[in-house]
Formats: C-alpha cells, sequence, structure tokens
C-alpha cells in the first residue's frame, strides 16, 4: 500500500486524516436480474461524491451492508479505492461499515475491511438481541471497547436505534467510551438527537481532551457526527464536526458547501443568513426524501445520474407513483436546482 497525500504510518499501515465535513454513505448498486454488484455504477458514483468533497462510506445501512458476503465487501473496498486513486483522489481515507451479529464477526470483518484498504471502520450493534443488550451499559460498551482494543484501524461508534433494535447510546456512554477507548474516532448519531450531540462534543472539544485523552492514530480526531442534515448549521455552533448523511449522495455539493459556510459563519457572522439559507432547503429535502428510505435514494440517484437501480431482495423498490411524488415534491425540486447551481449543472430534467 502506497503512502497516500498527507499520510502517516501507523501500526505497519499508512492512514488517510479524517477530517470534520460532509460524508455519505455509498449505495451499493446491483445488476438487474442477477442482483451482482454493478461495479461500474459504484465506482462512478463513489467518484462523483468525492469529487463533490464528500468522503465516501462503504458498507453502510444505505450500502445494505446486512445483504452483503464477507468477499463482496472487499470487492467494493477494492474498487472504491482504485476509483477514488484514479481520480487523483488517493488522499480521501475510506471509512468502511463492520458491524456484524457477534463481537467476534464483527472483528474478523474490521480486519478484512483493513486488509482491503479501509482507513477506518465505523461499527453498530446488532439488534438482534436488543432486548438483552439495550439496558445493559456495561456490555455496550464492552462490545466497542473489545472492538476498537483489537481492530488495525481507528473504528468510529454507530448509533441508529432504527437499525440496531432499539439500541440508542446515551452521552454518558458515548463520552465514556472516548475518553477509554484510544483508537476510537468519533461518532455518527442517527438517533437525530441534538442535544446529545451537544453534550458529547462539548467533552471531546475541550482544551485538554486532545492532551489528557490522545488517539492511538494521530491522524484519527474524535469526531461528533451528525446522521441528518437538517442541524448542521446549529451543530457547527455546539461543536460538532459535520454528517454522515445519506442525502450527500443526491446532493453532496449543496450539503458540502453548508457546511464550509456555517463553519465560516462562526468567524465572519455575515455568512450566517446565507447558511440559514442553506440549512433551510437541505433540512425540507432531507426529511422528504429520507422518508423513501433507500429504494427513494436509488430512484433519485437514477433520475439524475442514471444509474440506481433497485435494492437487494427483501428490501422493496419503490412503487412508481411514490417515485413520481418523491421527484415532484417542491422540497426535492428545490434542492436539486440548488444542486444543479453549486455543480455547476443549472438544467433541471
Amino acid at each position: 500500500m502506497s503512502a497516500p497525500v498527507n499520510g502517516s504510518s501507523t501500526n505497519g499501515e499508512f492512514s488517510r486524516f479524517l477530517k470534520p465535513g460532509i460524508y455519505a454513505p455509498i449505495p451499493t448498486f446491483f445488476l438487474p436480474g442477477s442482483e451482482d454488484l454493478d461495479l461500474s455504477s459504484f465506482e462512478a458514483h463513489v467518484t462523483r461524491v468525492a469529487t463533490a468533497g464528500a468522503g465516501p462510506l462503504i458498507a453502510g445501512s444505505m450500502g445494505e451492508a446486512i445483504h452483503l458476503s464477507h468477499a463482496e465487501r472487499v470487492t467494493l473496498i477494492h474498487a472504491a479505492r482504485k476509483a477514488l486513486d484514479a481520480a487523483g483522489l488517493s488522499h480521501v481515507p475510506l471509512i468502511v461499515g463492520t458491524g456484524a451479529g457477534s463481537t467476534r464477526e464483527t472483528i474478523e470483518l474490521t480486519k478484512e475491511a483493513a486488509e482491503a484498504g479501509a482507513d477506518y471502520a465505523i461499527v453498530i450493534a446488532s439488534g438482534y438481541f436488543a432486548g438483552a443488550l439495550a439496558g445493559n451499559k456495561e456490555a455496550l460498551k464492552a462490545f466497542w471497547t473489545e472492538i476498537s482494543h483489537k481492530s488495525p484501524i481507528p473504528v468510529m461508534i454507530y448509533n441508529y436505534p432504527g437499525a440496531s433494535g432499539g439500541i440508542d447510546l446515551d452521552s454518558d456512554i458515548i463520552s465514556e467510551l472516548a475518553l477509554e477507548c484510544p483508537n476510537l474516532c468519533g461518532v455518527k448519531l442517527t438517533c437525530g438527537n441534538v442535544g446529545k450531540l451537544t453534550r458529547i462534543a462539548d467533552v471531546v472539544s475541550g482544551s485538554d481532551f486532545s492532551s489528557k485523552y490522545p488517539r492511538k492514530n494521530q491522524n484519527a480526531p474524535f469526531l461528533v457526527l451528525g446522521g441528518f442534515t437538517d442541524f448542521i448549521t446549529p451543530s457547527t455552533y455546539a461543536n460538532g464536526h459535520g454528517a454522515i448523511t445519506g442525502l450527500g449522495n443526491v446532493a453532496p455539493y449543496s450539503i458540502v458547501k453548508l457546511f464550509e459556510i456555517s463553519v465560516a459563519s462562526r468567524q465572519d457572522s455575515s455568512l450566517l443568513p446565507e447558511a440559514l439559507r442553506l440549512q433551510g432547503i437541505i433540512g425540507r429535502a432531507d426529511f422528504t426524501i429520507a422518508k423513501a428510505s433507500i429504494s427513494g435514494t436509488k430512484y433519485l440517484l437514477e433520475k439524475l445520474y442514471g444509474y440506481g437501480g433497485l435494492p437487494r431482495k427483501p428490501l422493496p423498490p419503490i412503487s412508481s407513483d411514490a417515485a413520481q411524488a418523491l421527484w415532484d415534491h417542491p422540497h426535492t425540486q428545490d434542492l436539486v436546482r440548488l444542486e444543479r447551481e453549486l455543480s455547476g449543472k443549472v438544467k433541471v430534467q
């Protein structure tokens, strides 16, 4: 593995900087009929998103990780790295979802991802035994503690109650993990809890956090990231670090611009009205498009870029009526216009 731009060696491997910003959980595309991996569409989309300034996350919830084999995950990591390097984006890190049913398999997946070229792992707790885990603070802490300790790459906590049987980590658990586990590099909060984000960000943004609780990998600070785009500006003012958002697949230029101008407005208050204007457009679109889930996002990608296709069964496709309503919705159209403007493509199909 060659050294990336601005990278440093850790555990005998090179890592790429994990920086605040916008990250997009990349869908996994499938060929019609066979449901085999559609790697050409996948590589094109990884490049499109990264070119816009959003970092790619592979094999997450949007990527239908639960529908992928170990070998397919490795194939996607290789394909994403190849596409980024070919596009002159060798400095862009790859975050890869490695959560599984057991701690043992999660560690196995994390090691496989690292060997395939992943820079960072993001791990969700399985919801299969949520009844036993949800109220057990010790078991939940032990899960991420062991994985981060045994992982060759930094690990991010993924808190998504909707995909983990209702398991919802509170700010105390996440803050304690941040203090106790030097190989943890952040948290994604798809619970949408702004108060939780504020409390965790206050802990890790303190002036003495980095000196008292240094990370194992100097390129991997502890980032506090939202899972939606409807509170990017407010979270920026609470020392949040951006978002990992499915909407980043549809409108990466718009969301990256929103984050950048929100950060800049902290130094130049004259920029705040524009940040709030963008936040309104993007927040409304996120609310509307998120309800259509993975199939809706894939439909919009098909409409905008000519690829998307269907999710893997048993996940159903979006109905034709719902798809048309999603495209025609004024929140969607406002976002499409904004994205066309910011990406330099002004025509709306």
